[in-house]
């Protein structure tokens, strides 16, 4: 299985990276963004960061090639501020955050992302949860209906939330619900099908975003980024849901009318349609870039 890296030109292009700079890669994945930065730039030093294990191992390997410096940190990106530390390093010149989940994890990944698997209801980034750690496992079982449905609502967007949470508790009445099948199952014996996008897929964005506190994570993480970003730095995002890209659009404007930063993107960047072919993954990616002053 190979990751294909997203919006790669438009990331290469707008983040402007020279040689000799320190590059933050907040959510490193697969390594293929951090790579193309490299052979743009040819020297560099470049901190990579993401909070599952497998995406550090993976991308590893991929950089061991690379002309440029690379030091992996494994963490969530809400926590960069703590491994720039760890390396010495104060500042930083450019910053990607790319908020999509890679083909590994939708692929079988045993942590059950995806409902094309049969695997755990686990949706952690972290391979090995710590006992008492929140799982989706936990909130389908656990927490009250109403809860369930305002979280469906609010960051899946579901608008059969409440049928589908009721649906839940009344399964969950008699039997564990413990595995991605199940949970699928439940949600289209409440939802129909419509074209070719899957009835569960909004139940399970929602709910690995309530597991990992995506948006609270996305608002420190930016805030973290732009406190370390050295004057001329650039910070690209690259976010596939459209409440993550409302989070950084409304951080960039404020910058923006504070006169601390530049917007260079008025409007978001989106993959052509050759890439929506190539990769059918990108096409509700959106990428924004902004510019230190």
């Amino acid at each position: 299985m190979t990751h294909i890296p997203v919006l790669l030109q438009e990331v290469v292009t707008g983040l402007q990276a020279k040689k000799g700079e320190v590059i933050l890669d907040a959510t490193v994945g697969g390594g293929g963004h951090s790579e193309a930065l490299c052979k743009t730039i040819g020297e560099g030093t470049f901190v990579c960061l993401d909070a599952d294990e497998d995406a550090i191992d993976r991308s590893r390997t991929r950089l061991e090639g690379c002309a440029c410096e690379f030091l992996f940190y494994r963490t969530n990106y809400r926590h960069l501020d703590e491994a720039l530390a760890s390396f010495g390093i104060q500042g930083v010149n450019r910053v990607l955050f790319d908020l999509g989940l890679s083909s590994f994890q939708l692929g079988p990944s045993g942590r059950g992302f995806s409902f094309m698997h049969d695997e755990p209801l686990q949706m952690t980034f972290n391979k090995s949860p710590k006992e008492g750690e929140v799982t989706a496992k936990t909130i389908v079982n656990e927490w009250s209906e109403e809860t369930i449905a305002t979280l469906l609502e609010n960051y899946g967007e579901e608008k059969q939330a409440k049928r589908i949470a009721r649906k839940i508790v009344e399964v969950r009445e008699t039997s564990l619900i413990s595995t991605t099948f199940q949970l699928a199952g439940i949600v289209e014996s409440v939802v129909k099908r419509k074209g070719k996008i899957h009835p569960a897929t909004k139940t399970f964005q929602a709910l690995r975003i309530a597991v990992n506190d995506e948006f609270q994570g996305l608002k420190d993480g930016l805030s973290k980024a732009w406190e370390k970003l050295l004057p001329g730095g650039r910070i690209a995002v690259i976010s596939f849901h459209s409440m993550e890209d409302r989070v950084v659009k409304d951080y960039f404007r404020e910058l923006g009318n504070a006169e601390v930063g530049t917007v260079i993107t008025k409007r978001p960047l989106v993959p052509g349609i050759e890439e929506v072919q190539r990769n059918p993954r990108s096409r509700s990616a959106k990428l924004r870039i902004i510019e230190k002053i």
